[in-house]
């Protein structure tokens, strides 16, 4: 059985645009096995975020249904975490503090975070250590750089060891040095722990080396048009980013998206299948 199963799932964001047949995503099918990372590319305003949402259980299918960890969702889940391009760290915790926020929020961990506090602090404090934040745990977010304060947000987003990552364009405000260093404590993370990761994503380099697969969306309505499952060995480095079958798969996708883009009605916008 898939990790996440989407089974025909149509949304309209209310009635009157169900009514009248407006939806913000259509068709979409998928299944992704349990330790999987995928990613979601497509132009802007395509419906990438509307499937985050279906996906945490924040909006409910119109038409079809989701199947997570192999309960149907009915509403938000707990079993998620997630991070955004902004960190929204709170600027009055220090780093190791904003990450145990969950914990203290979240049941089943809330009732017992007094009790063992200094359990999650231990546990905070090793994810922190493991995407290089070691010495920069008691350090305010204003203390921190934009990929620091990166890095601490996704620790939160894992602190309650989650089975399923959600990534919102987590990279896209950082420099591109920043954002590759990011890609690699992601790449490790992945690798030890092997939750399931979906990420939304602008760029297509980043969705090339983190994912096992990639799926590029239409323009709105959305929909799955290709598939692209990614056959780089692992584990990768930077460097397979200049190789010529690297370059060759981002090229590929990038037609996709292009092709996405052009207006209805224009008979050159027909996708590959």
């Amino acid at each position: 059985m898939a990790f996440v199963d989407f089974r025909n799932v149509w949304l309209a964001y209310n009635d009157e645009l169900l009514a009248a047949g407006h939806y913000a995503v259509e068709d979409i099918s998928l299944q992704v096995e349990e330790g999987e990372f995928i990613a979601i590319v497509g132009p802007s305003g395509c419906g990438k975020s509307t499937f985050m949402k279906l996906t945490t259980g924040l909006k409910m299918p119109s038409k079809g249904s989701i199947t997570i960890g192999g309960r149907p969702v009915t509403g938000p889940l707990k079993i998620s975490g997630m991070a955004f391009q902004a960190p929204s760290l709170l600027p009055w915790r220090t780093t190791v503090d904003n990450v145990l926020l969950p914990l203290e929020i979240v049941e089943p961990y809330r009732s017992s975070f007094k009790s063992r506090r200094k359990e999650y602090e231990a546990r905070a404090r090793e994810l922190l250590k493991s995407v290089g934040l070691g010495g920069y745990e008691d350090k305010y977010p204003w203390q921190l750089s934009g990929g620091m304060q990166q890095r601490a947000s996704i620790c939160r987003a894992l602190v309650h060891e989650p089975k399923m990552l959600l990534l919102d364009e987590p990279f896209g405000a950082l420099d591109a040095f920043t954002r590759e260093e990011l890609w690699c404590a992601l790449r490790d993370l992945h690798a030890a722990k092997r939750f399931n990761v979906i990420l939304v994503t602008h760029d297509l380099r980043e969705s090339v080396f983190l994912a096992d697969t990639v799926y590029c969306m239409s323009r709105s309505p959305g929909r799955f048009v290709v598939k692209r499952d990614i056959d780089l060995p692992r584990p990768r480095d930077l460097e397979v980013t200049y190789t010529p079958e690297f370059t060759d798969i981002v090229h590929e996708l990038r037609g996709h998206i292009g092709a996405s883009r052009k207006p209805v009605g224009n008979p050159a916008a027909a996708l590959p299948q």
